[in-house]
């Protein structure tokens, strides 16, 4: 009796324990409540509840939409003691569940203090491409003014460039406008400082083909497009141009286009009928300039050569990134406008594009005048393919990539990964179904020192069954497939009766002595499952027991004093009719 006495104190007391332990589930942040009013109950008791809170409590809950009324969902203001409050008045036995309205952000928001400001990034999608890459392993030739790097570029990973400018390795810039593209393309992100850059992972090639005054030749682009050919680019931006045709230019083109390299070129800024050169080469993708609203720009050239368009600026809205002074050469935040500002944009969504491992820049150019936001009325080709979406051109570029990434992005986003899948359990709470199993193991060594038999299989399915059931199947999530089945097979038998609809309260006639009852009756007789039915007894009689304290909810009780002293009852009988099963055949196996 006094085993007996000490197994049951330690059982209330690790369910006590679970009971106050707070898991990671519920810990998000809330300032409202959930309501989800049961189906069967009628509308205008419905309605009566919702009045009576609103006049008891002076709480207001209001539909979470037009949408939910079919579904009776409602929500008011109110925290943890809000909860309790509803409870102790039994609003809960009419509701399918009460719970915090959680405030969830999106996945990944960089914490440059000046990212807000960015409204260009918004318009192009990128926290949905920044879910799946950032650029990393591949490398932008910004053939520019060449890049210096200013503070926000500090974190930013650079490779040797050029200067063909003045004829030496070091590229810096002494004009702003190289290091302004270079920043659109990968300013160093999520680093406390600044802005924000859209494929950050990236590598920077810088190469200087234009001088202080602003102006390059033909001959220094060409040999600069070669140089970055030959020297790893993936992707080249240049934010120039100009009226010429090229011969030289172009063959420079096709050659760094036929090594895998995807080029964007800016269309021009004359608010001219034909985009400018390089631009309007074949093989170069030329990017017209878009406004804050979403329009062209109307400096922007257009028609003929046209080829995607994206955020450039205006003067309601101009493209912000770290850059120099060239009248101090000191480092400033500045806003400038133009195709030139454009282009980077587009450079810097080829870089996440390639870092998902398409590496033809044929294909690059599909995804990205597929995956671009049409607009139907353009009969002067001022957007060409359309916006530029950098969330949907990710999406497509990745579609059907079945790498050892994707593998690992798919236990991830399943829960396998994380832990509070295991820790916590999200599904089921692994703690205290590992309670349920061990007080169910320890009331059965509590049995044979009274009754002594031997340990079998059946007594160990049963011991599993009645606590537990093989629970960690309830949060096997693959791929489309129905759920309740695995929530059947992940449940116990006090928890059969919601596995289907997947709810926490627990029904009577499961949670009770009732099937265990049944279960001996039946199998007394049998040598071998007699034991399984024994073991199921108390395996339920720990479950019930642990459930007092960590999720005291019956139907038809609620989830106070009335339901804890129905599942501690049970858990006794259920214990008591283990016992007087064993006595009959105390040395059967």
């Amino acid at each position: 009796m006094k085993n007996f006495l000490l197994c049951c104190l330690f059982i209330l007391g690790l369910g006590f324990a679970l009971s106050q332990f707070k898991g990671l589930a519920n810990q998000g942040e809330y300032d409202s409540l959930i309501l989800n009013f049961r189906n069967d109950i009628p509308q205008e008791q419905v309605e009566q509840q919702v009045k009576a809170i609103a006049k008891q409590y002076n709480l207001t809950p209001e539909f979470n939409s037009e949408f939910s009324k079919g579904d009776r969902i409602y929500i008011l203001k109110g925290d943890k003691e809000t909860v309790a409050t509803l409870k102790e008045a039994g609003i809960q036995e009419s509701t399918e569940y009460i719970e915090p309205n959680y405030i969830y952000h999106s996945f990944f928001t960089p914490n440059d203090p000046d990212y807000a400001k960015q409204w260009n990034f918004r318009a192009i999608n990128l926290e949905t491409a920044w879910a799946e890459t950032k650029g990393k392993g591949v490398t932008v030739a910004v053939i520019d003014t060449g890049v210096t790097q200013v503070p926000d570029l500090k974190d930013t990973k650079f490779v040797q460039g050029y200067d063909f400018v003045n004829k030496r390795v070091e590229a810096t810039d002494d004009v702003g406008h190289g290091t302004h593209v270079a920043g659109t393309i990968a300013q160093s992100t999520n680093n406390n400082y600044g802005v924000a850059g859209i494929a950050y992972e990236a590598k920077i090639m810088p190469i200087k083909v234009l001088s202080a005054q602003g102006g390059g030749t033909v001959a220094d682009i060409a040999e600069g497009i070669r140089f970055a050919a030959d020297h790893g680019a993936d992707v080249i931006n240049m934010s120039l141009g100009g009226p010429g045709e090229s011969k030289l230019m172009q063959d420079a083109v096709n050659y760094a286009y036929n090594k895998g390299v995807v080029i964007i070129a800016a269309a021009g800024n004359e608010s001219r009928n034909s985009a400018s050169y390089p631009a309007r080469y074949p093989h170069v993708i030329s990017v017209s300039a878009l406004d804050s609203a979403g329009l062209k720009a109307p400096y922007s050239n257009f028609g003929a050569g046209v080829d995607i368009a994206a955020p450039g600026g205006s003067e309601n809205g101009k493209i912000l990134q770290n850059t120099i002074d060239p009248r101090t050469n000191q480092a400033i935040f500045a806003e400038y406008q133009g195709t030139s500002m454009a282009a980077p944009h587009v450079a810097g969504v080829a870089a996440l594009i390639k870092a998902t491992g398409v590496s033809d820049p044929a294909e690059v150019f599909s995804i990205l005048q597929e995956s671009a936001q049409k607009v139907e009325e353009d009969p002067f080709n001022h957007y060409g393919a359309g916006q530029l979406n950098a969330g949907k051109a990710v999406q497509l570029a990745a579609k059907g990539q079945i790498t050892f990434k994707d593998f690992f992005r798919w236990l991830r986003e399943n829960g396998y990964l994380n832990p509070r899948f295991w820790i916590d359990g999200g599904a089921v709470a692994l703690l205290p179904k590992i309670a349920m199993v061990i007080g169910s193991y320890l009331l059965a060594f509590l049995l044979r020192n009274y009754f002594p038999f031997a340990w079998s299989w059946s007594l160990t399915g049963g011991l599993i069954a009645g606590s537990s059931g093989l629970f960690f199947l309830r949060g096997f999530y693959v791929f489309d497939l129905p759920q309740a089945p695995f929530r059947v097979l992940g449940s116990s038998i006090p928890e059969l009766g919601t596995a289907i609809q997947g709810g926490t309260m627990l029904n009577p006639l499961f949670a009770s002595v009732l099937i265990p009852g049944i279960l001996i009756t039946l199998f007394l007789g049998h040598p071998q499952w007699k034991w399984f039915a024994i073991g199921s007894a108390l395996g339920v009689a720990s479950c019930l027991a642990v459930s007092m304290f960590v999720n005291p909810q019956v139907w038809g009780l609620g989830a106070g004093l009335l339901a804890q002293g129905f599942l501690g009852l049970n858990a006794l009988l259920c214990f008591a009719l283990a016992k007087l099963a064993s006595q009959k055949h105390p040395l059967e196996v």
